[in-house]
């Protein structure tokens, strides 16, 4: 079943006058209150030296955990020892994020400069960004994506230095991944939608996101919100990646902005959900994503001051 929430939009007010300044430390002092048990100590990326101890053993399976999968892990790992955030990022004092979503509310926007000027611009699944320079910007700190995602150039939507996030939903991804890596015979089976078979990606520009983020995503924030909507299922929650991608924000930046998020009202048949292509609402019906839940998550990290908006919600 596919849920909407729909929120009043308003128009932003210029960036300059909402967010005069980076505060280190400002969205970690602000996010305690607001995700249980919120915690800065954990590796963004999986790395070998952190995570396959038997003190760090994982409780779930993927894409909540790596429970099962250390094996395929360590060999991924071993392949591309790159487990590490570029350091001009990592010794800035306030780091200034911005999410960008593939909204079809960012097509004219005009907010491709205003993006570039962000220390970590953050992208989503295949979005492009050749050709769309003047309303998303040219520049990619990193792309968060999965395999059936990945239907993307390398080098035209990104930049040299891009880090390329793989975000991990079954082991086949990481397979998928160290294939890609390492020339191996390619598999065929196993995914919604086949993934591309020749990627022009290095070891050194890849990375796989931390399941934790994951996890908080599913049970802390989306989780706590359809306990108190009385929907809560048996199952986890299963997030976009775009609220995967601010969860991860939160946990990572100081300050943090989106852009390009929200979908149409449910009663708007015609309308395109992205900039870049023509698909409406209806593309959503089987995604297994509670976009009102979400709608929800982000609205409430809106009134509280975690995250602004560059668009409109």
């Amino acid at each position: 079943m596919l849920w909407y929430l729909h929120v009043d939009t308003y128009i932003p007010r210029p960036y300059e006058n909402i967010r005069p300044m980076c505060l280190a430390g400002d969205v970690a002092s602000k996010a305690g209150s607001v995700i249980s048990n919120y915690s800065r100590n954990h590796p963004v990326f999986l790395q070998l030296s952190d995570y396959f101890w038997v003190k760090n053993e994982s409780v779930y399976p993927l894409p909540y955990g790596t429970k099962g999968s250390e094996d395929l892990l360590m060999k991924f790992l071993a392949l591309s020892n790159q487990y590490h955030v570029p350091q001009d990022i990592e010794r800035l004092q306030c780091r200034r994020c911005v999410v960008v979503g593939n909204g079809h509310r960012l097509r004219n926007s005009s907010l491709g400069e205003i993006i570039n000027k962000y220390d970590v611009v953050i992208r989503l699944n295949n979005a492009p960004v050749h050709n769309y320079e003047k309303d998303v910007g040219s520049k990619t700190t990193m792309r968060f994506f999965y395999p059936e995602s990945a239907d993307f150039d390398p080098q035209t939507d990104n930049n040299p230095d891009t880090l390329l996030v793989l975000v991990p939903f079954k082991p086949l991804d990481i397979q998928w991944m160290k294939i890609i890596l390492n020339n191996e015979k390619r598999v065929h089976k196993g995914f919604w939608k086949m993934p591309p078979i020749i990627w022009e990606v290095t070891p050194q520009n890849t990375r796989i996101l931390n399941p934790y983020y994951m996890e908080v995503t599913a049970t802390k924030i989306l989780g706590a919100i359809a306990s108190e909507q009385k929907t809560a299922k048996k199952t986890k929650a299963k997030p976009t990646t775009g609220m995967l991608a601010i969860t991860f924000a939160l946990h990572f930046c100081d300050l943090v902005d989106i852009a390009g998020f929200g979908y149409p009202a449910l009663s708007n048949k015609k309308q395109p959900i992205h900039y870049y292509e023509k698909a409406t609402l209806k593309s959503m019906a089987v995604s297994g994503h509670n976009i009102t839940i979400e709608a929800i998550a982000i609205r409430n990290l809106l009134q509280q001051q975690l995250i602004h908006n560059l668009t409109y919600f």
